[in-house]
Order: C-alpha cells, then sequence, then structure tokens
C-alpha cells in the first residue's frame, strides 16, 4: 500500500519584516565598503601628488559615488522586500534586491538553529538567525532582526523542530 505525500507547502509571502535598524546596518556596511575601496586610491593619489595618473582620480570619485548611491537607495529597498516567518510547517524567507530569493525550509528538514551578532550588528542591538537544512541549497539566513527577537526565534525554533518528527535528512 503506497503512502499518500504530504501535502505541498503554500507559496505565500512571508508576514514579518526584519527590523527597521537593518536600514542603518546595510548603510554602515556600505560605509565600510566606502571606506575600504576608496581610501588606498586616495592615499595613492596624496602619495603620487601632481605625478599620479588622471585614471585614478575618476576611479576613486566613480567609486565613492557608486559606493555612496548604493548606500542611500539600496537599504531602504532592502528593508521593503526583505520578510521572513516561521509557522509550524515551514521557514519561509524573501531576500534580495536585484535578484530576489524566497526560500520555504520545511520544519521537519531543519538540523541547526543558531544566531549570530556581528560588530555593527551589537552596535545596533540587532542578530542573524541561521536555519541550517538537509538541503543542497544550504542555509537559510534571516538577517536584520532585532537580537531579542532572534534570540525568541531560535527558541522557538529549536522547541518546534524538537518537536517535530523526522531525522532532518
Amino acid at each position: 500500500m503506497a503512502t499518500a505525500a504530504p501535502p505541498a507547502l503554500p507559496l505565500r509571502p512571508p508576514a514579518h519584516q526584519v527590523s527597521p535598524r537593518a536600514v542603518r546596518w546595510w548603510q554602515l556596511r556600505a560605509a565600510l565598503t566606502l571606506v575600504v575601496l576608496v581610501v588606498p586610491q586616495v592615499v595613492v593619489l596624496v602619495v603620487m601628488g601632481a605625478g599620479a595618473p588622471g585614471w585614478l582620480t575618476w576611479t576613486a570619485t566613480a567609486t565613492a559615488v557608486a559606493t555612496l548611491g548604493y548606500a542611500i537607495l539600496v537599504p531602504p529597498l532592502l528593508y521593503r522586500i526583505h520578510r521572513w516567518e516561521v509557522t509550524p510547517e515551514a521557514v519561509y524567507t524573501l531576500s534580495g534586491w536585484l535578484v530576489r530569493e524566497w526560500r520555504i525550509a520545511p520544519i521537519s528538514r531543519v538540523q541547526t538553529v543558531d544566531t549570530e551578532h556581528g560588530p555593527l550588528q551589537q552596535l545596533l542591538k540587532l542578530a542573524t538567525v541561521t536555519v541550517t537544512t538537509a538541503s543542497a541549497r544550504g542555509p537559510v539566513k534571516i538577517s536584520g532582526l532585532e537580537a531579542h527577537a532572534a534570540a525568541e526565534l531560535a527558541r522557538t525554533l529549536t522547541e518546534t523542530t524538537q518537536a517535530t518528527p523526522g531525522d532532518a535528512t
């Protein structure tokens, strides 16, 4: 006697947005990128003085303009797009701005739940929850959560996965 296939999970947008402070986090990350990319170019310009090639000034300016444009325009867009939700059946995420990634991980496939607090995230009281599944696609990440919400989400996910039958493989 054949067993019935489990019902398909509904495909729908996740319900929750990330923390509004995530916008500042993304902006700070872009600012750090600006520093890492532009400062060496400016140092070379200063050291070489009048003998510096003209193209170096143009590349430093273009890098600064592109990175500042990204820092101003993209983080608010990311905030509007990034969503997450956890139900008794699955973890749902939607992320990305240029390429959008919509992930659904069944609870029965969850293997580990981790939280991460990088230096900028600690400064802004944010965290990332990483849900590792038995999937070749890799873990599901929910970034930009308030630290207390991330801790509660990790606790809830851990309890839910322990109570869900299956071996997560």
